[in-house]
């Protein structure tokens, strides 16, 4: 769906992150129960660390990514990753946190 929305609307976003998005909407909405998303959702999450492993061994073939510039841009990717991480956890937080309320 989030490649047919991007596709339709010429959305300036990776299609990835539409479908990201619907989904949470959907999830909200409680048109789609947690319980149907997490067993798979748990194991992407539990292997998830490979998915950076062809990143990691890419930087290989860039040694100009060791230069100053380069430092530049691994301080910003570590920066923008904590921050990811921070917001996540907040957000979850909440979430729970309403649930819980909820119940």
């Amino acid at each position: 769906m989030g490649v047919g929305i991007v596709s339709l609307w010429h959305l300036p976003f990776p299609a990835s992150i539409v479908g990201l998005l619907l989904l949470l909407a959907a999830l909200m909405q409680k048109i789609v129960k947690v319980e149907y998303i997490q067993d798979g959702a748990g194991f992407l999450i539990s292997i998830l660390t490979l998915f950076f492993i062809p990143a990691t061994v890419g930087i290989i073939d860039y040694p100009e990514l060791v230069s100053i510039k380069g430092m530049l841009v691994v301080i910003s990717v570590i920066v923008s990753t904590l921050l990811a991480i921070y917001v996540t956890g907040v957000v979850t937080q909440f979430i729970e946190k309403r649930e819980r309320k909820e119940e």
